[in-house]
Formats: structure tokens, C-alpha cells, sequence
């Protein structure tokens, strides 16, 4: 994380009229598939009472406006709290005359030369310079702060914007998270009377089905446990996790894995699925949606999502710890009130659970059913 988020340009060097208008054009353009967000200060003679009630002693005024939400907050904003506030951003645009952000954009304009000079400090990072009409070169003064000046690429302000907006979105292609897969195979098996983890469908233990069905799409992929105890029990060809948020389910398990690697995705599936195929896994994978938290299918309870057998963003974790903060540890009610992406399965009964007996009879009837019509009609994917 920066300042603000995981993806976030201070542009910095010209006047900050310049800075506002780039930014309104590369969040234009990247808005309809990135959830983008813009930070600036006001200048001293902006500044004006109070609004609303924050004037009559108000810590925070909360307005819903016909077509976006306001909130004013009087508070001093902490660097936790804005990150928390800006969690949900996949483009964090900065006004970097006034604010900082990890990585920035540098406009070369000569009547800002002596501003720049003053915040040659804050230049950790920059990825890309912008020549204004009336800059031809690199001043010296960056050259000389700057080892690796040369080797950042230079463009146009004015006549390059649609290079400006690629170098953008082009970072946000090469910042996409890396997908690690969770097998959920921690539950104790209550209704079934034994390890629904330990079923052999397809010639193995379903939860090592299960992960070798991840293998194709992820960079790694762990078997969830309860504890140490049950980790032993698995195979040392797989690799495990156990809870580390214990006594929460599949809660637990999907929080343990973000507390274990926080900036990955996870692929999150339950060992009791046994008519997932990886046909649903691939169609899953294909239309994952990292602009918002998660993608999951639709249950067929309701057409709520379902949460065990769904990508997790690591924007997510944020919001699964704010909800389990408010004494909620259901991943399906996270799911329902947030920002995801709803996709058809794309099989009837592909996610039928077997959680008692009677269910993995059904499971076993319907499995005999598909492996004849596969006989009759040819091989296919399992």
C-alpha cells in the first residue's frame, strides 16, 4: 500500500489547473473499467466556513444526493483511515504539488521550474515525465537526483494523451493480482458423519481433486485445515494452510489465507462441490472482474452469490474484516452487499453441495447419469 492504495501516481511539476484536467482525462477513460479515485488540497483561498452541519459542531455530516453519496468528515484523516477510505480504488490519481503518493508522474514546464526544484525530495519514484510547450529537455537538477533519469520514458503533455492514458492503463495490466487457490477442507463433517474432504470421486480425495483442479489457473494453491493437527494429516505433495482466525468456517479460512498473502486474489472453492468441473472453474477464471470485490456464481438459493466457489479481490479483505468487525462472519452477506460480479454457472447443478448422506447418494446418482452420457458420446474434462 502507498499513501492511499496499492496503485497510485502523484503528478506533480505543473500548474495545478493542468494536473486536474489530465487527471478528469485518464479517469475518463479507464472509469468504465477500473473503480478510479482522484486526491487534492484546497488552496488557501478556497477556504471557506464550514459546510453543512460540521458548522454547528458536526464530526460527520452524511448526505445521500440523487446520484452519489456525500460525506463530509471533520476529523483530521490518519494514514490508516485514508487507506482504509480509498481500499477500494484499482487507480489512485494525486495532485503531487500538494500531496504525495509512492510512485509519480513528472510534468516538465519551465514556469514551475522553481517548484519543482523544492520537492526534488519527494521524486522516489517516477515512472513517467510529461513535457509541457515550453520544456524541450530533462532539467539538470533531476538529472543529477535522478540516476536512472534516462531510463523513464518521456512524452508530450499535450499531444500524447492517448499514450498518457496507455502508460496508465498498461500499469494497471501489469499490477493485476496474482490468483492463489484455497480448497476449503477445514469443516468437521458434522451432517455427513466423516470427512467430506476425504470422498473420492474422480480416483483421489476430493479436496486433492479439487486442488489439482486449481493448479491450472493458480500460482499456488493451498488446502485449508482447522489447525496443525488436521495440516498432518494431508498430503506433503499439497500444501496447506491452517486458520489462523479460528472458530469463523469458511470465514476463517478465506481471512487466514488474505492475513497469509494480503496483495494476492484467491480462488476460493469448497472440497464439497463434487459437480464442479473445470469447465466452471475455467469459465470463473475467464470472466474474473478485478474492479470489483469478488466474482462469484449465482446460488441456487435465491440467486444470492455463492461464496465458496468464488475469486476474492484483495480489495476484499478489507471489507471481510469490517463486516466480521460489526459481529458478521458470512461470507455470502459480504458478498450480497457489496460491489461483485454475478456470473450464470454454466451448468445446471454444477453447484450442488453434499453436506449429508441422503445428498451424496443424489451426488452419486447424477455423477453415474454424466460418466454414461460421457461413454455414449465421447471423453470430456473432468
Amino acid at each position: 500500500m502507498g499513501n492511499f492504495g496499492r496503485n497510485e501516481w502523484a503528478i506533480l511539476g505543473g500548474p495545478c489547473t493542468v494536473i486536474k484536467f489530465l487527471a478528469d482525462q485518464v479517469i475518463t477513460a479507464l472509469s468504465h473499467r477500473y473503480q478510479c479515485a482522484y486526491a487534492d488540497t484546497s488552496h488557501n483561498d478556497d477556504m471557506v466556513g464550514l459546510p453543512g452541519k460540521l458548522a454547528s459542531g458536526a464530526a460527520l455530516e452524511y448526505t445521500d444526493q440523487l446520484n452519489h453519496a456525500q460525506l463530509n468528515y471533520k476529523l483530521a484523516l490518519t494514514p490508516f483511515k485514508q487507506r482504509e477510505m480509498f481500499s477500494g480504488m484499482d487507480l489512485v490519481l494525486v495532485n503531487g504539488n500538494h500531496q504525495q503518493a509512492k510512485a509519480q508522474v513528472v510534468i516538465i514546464d519551465s514556469n514551475k521550474r522553481a517548484s519543482l526544484q523544492r520537492r526534488i525530495r519527494e521524486l522516489t519514484n517516477v515512472e513517467l515525465f510529461l513535457l509541457a510547450d515550453n520544456a524541450v529537455d530533462i532539467p539538470d537538477f533531476i538529472q543529477e537526483a535522478l540516476p536512472n533519469w534516462q531510463e523513464i520514458p518521456v512524452l508530450q503533455l499535450n499531444d500524447d494523451t492517448l499514450q498518457i492514458i496507455n502508460f496508465f492503463k498498461t500499469r494497471l495490466e501489469q499490477a493485476k493480482p496474482i490468483l492463489n487457490g484455497l480448497v476449503l477442507a477445514g469443516g468437521k463433517s458434522a451432517r455427513m458423519g466423516f470427512d467430506k474432504g476425504t470422498v473420492n470421486w474422480y480416483g483421489k480425495e476430493q479436496r486433492y481433486h479439487m486442488a489439482d483442479l486449481l493448479k491450472r489457473h493458480c500460482d499456488g494453491v493451498y488446502i485449508s485445515c482447522r489447525d496443525v493437527k488436521q495440516q498432518q494429516e494431508i498430503s506433503a505433495d499439497y500444501l496447506s494452510l491452517p486458520d489462523t482466525f479460528t472458530g469463523l468456517g469458511p470465514y476463517g479460512a478465506i481471512l487466514s489465507a488474505f492475513r497469509e498473502q494480503p496483495d494476492s486474489a484467491w480462488l476460493v472453492i469448497a472440497c464439497d462441490l463434487p459437480l464442479v468441473d473445470a469447465q466452471v472453474v475455467q469459465h470463473l477464471v475467464d470472466n474474473r472482474n478485478t474492479a470489483t470485490i469478488a466474482t462469484a456464481y449465482k446460488s441456487d438459493y435465491k440467486d444470492f452469490p455463492e461464496p465458496l466457489i468464488t475469486i476474492y479481490e484483495p480489495k476484499s479483505y478489507p471489507v471481510l474484516l469490517q463486516y466480521l468487525a460489526q459481529g458478521y462472519s458470512c461470507p455470502r452477506k459480504v458478498l450480497i452487499n457489496s460491489d461483485i460480479t454475478l456470473l450464470q454457472a454454466p451448468q445446471p447443478n454444477a453447484l450442488a453441495n453434499v453436506n449429508t448422506p441422503e445428498e451424496l447418494e443424489r451426488i452419486k446418482r447424477i455423477l453415474h447419469q454424466k460418466i454414461a452420457t460421457t461413454n455414449a458420446s465421447g471423453p470430456v474434462t473432468i
